[in-house]
């Protein structure tokens, strides 16, 4: 019973700060810089590629800056890859069961690629909402530019986060490789045929609704995933749901409709002050994306739709409804697909409540060890 209270207390738990607003500030640099470049060239619907080229610099927060390099730049191809798949599929017109079949297979090789690695966040969540993103908009300018756009973003998360090495000049032995348990193939392969199950039975249920967003219940399904456990697969899936929700209501007040808030006050400058609440939220959410996953999604949900909305413009009635919808779908898949197809030794009452093996990952909600630059 202490076990299943300690479940339940975890799931509004906010861990405490440890310098988030380093981590936090890295982040929103990395995104203000090539976004602001975007509005001076009076290009906010490219910013989307900027974001996603910088989101980066959320990867390797706590390490030291050897490491840090190494996992971002890692984590580059993630993001990079799906940025390049989403405009192949946008490119040439390949949505609903194509975007869904594509987007399954790469969770699963990209799923293989971060165990591997050993990226943090875990998995390859990021790269395959890029893709779906990136293959739910037109591509209003060549597919390189947009590319050009996403990797010169990504490559200015990293020197950010590689900055910080200049005024030290130091270098820390052991820091470009630590010890862990390693993963085994069986154990890999299992992980990355539950990201496909996920992914793929989401996105499928998506495009059988008629959703215009099907990647947002692909991308909720891998959520859950990335626990280190079944509680905190569980906990995840649920502070996606309710973080999204909340986030939803805070998109709702900014451009229900138009915004109205703002119309009056900045006549034909909505898109600018939309660009810079990107900003604002994406500060927001790496501010809390390690002290509480689900406060981190009350401002990821208005960044992902803002720069939806900037790429695409619509109905954001609708925008608001499927992407509720399509998240509380792809959550809840992810929770059963968690349920329903265990690590090994997973399945004894211990590991159900939280002490079972997981891959020699970092706990979900824990704090990793180590200084923070």
């Amino acid at each position: 019973m202490k076990r299943v209270l300690s479940q339940v207390r975890a799931l509004h738990r906010l861990e405490p700060a440890t310098n988030d607003h380093l981590a936090a500030l890295r982040v929103a640099v990395g995104v203000a810089v090539p976004s602001m470049l975007l509005l001076a060239a009076g290009r906010t619907d490219l910013i989307i590629y900027a974001v996603f080229g910088a989101l980066t610099g959320m990867y390797g927060r706590s390490e030291q800056h050897q490491l840090r390099l190494r996992h971002q730049a890692q984590a580059a191809v993630v993001l990079l890859g799906g940025v390049a798949v989403g405009l192949f599929l946008s490119v040439n017109h390949l949505h609903s069961w194509w975007l869904v079949a594509v987007e399954a297979v790469l969770a699963g090789v990209g799923s293989v690629y971060a165990d591997r690695v050993r990226l943090k966040p875990n998995g390859p969540f990021f790269g395959i909402l890029a893709l779906g993103a990136c293959a739910s908009v037109p591509t209003a300018v060549p597919w390189y530019i947009a590319m050009l756009i996403a990797t010169g973003s990504a490559v200015f998360s990293l020197a950010v986060g590689f900055s910080g090495w200049l005024r030290r000049r130091s270098r820390h032995r052991g820091a470009e490789k630590k010890p862990h348990r390693a993963a085994g193939r069986r154990e890999l392969l299992v992980h990355a045929a539950r990201y496909v199950l996920a992914v793929g039975a989401a996105g499928s249920l998506g495009v059988l609704s008629g959703s215009g967003h099907p990647h947002w219940a692909m991308a909720a399904a891998a959520v859950p995933l990335a626990g280190a456990d079944l509680p905190s697969s569980v906990r995840r899936g649920i502070h996606r749901i309710v973080g999204t929700f909340l986030g939803l209501a805070v998109t709702a007040v900014v451009i229900l409709p138009g915004p109205w808030w703002l119309a009056g006050v900045f006549p034909g400058q909505q898109a600018v002050l939309l660009a810079l609440l990107v900003i604002l939220f994406q500060f927001t959410t790496e501010l809390f994306m390690t002290r509480h996953y689900g406060l981190a999604m009350v401002s990821f949900t208005p960044v992902i739709l803002l720069i939806t909305q900037l790429a695409a413009p619509t109905d954001p009635v609708v925008l608001i409804l499927e992407r509720g919808v399509e998240t509380l779908v792809g959550a809840l898949v992810g929770i059963l697909v968690v349920v329903a197809v265990r690590r090994s030794g997973s399945r004894t009452p211990a590991a159900l409540l939280g002490r079972g093996p997981f891959f020699g990952r970092a706990p979900l909600f824990g704090r990793p060890r180590g200084p923070r630059h």
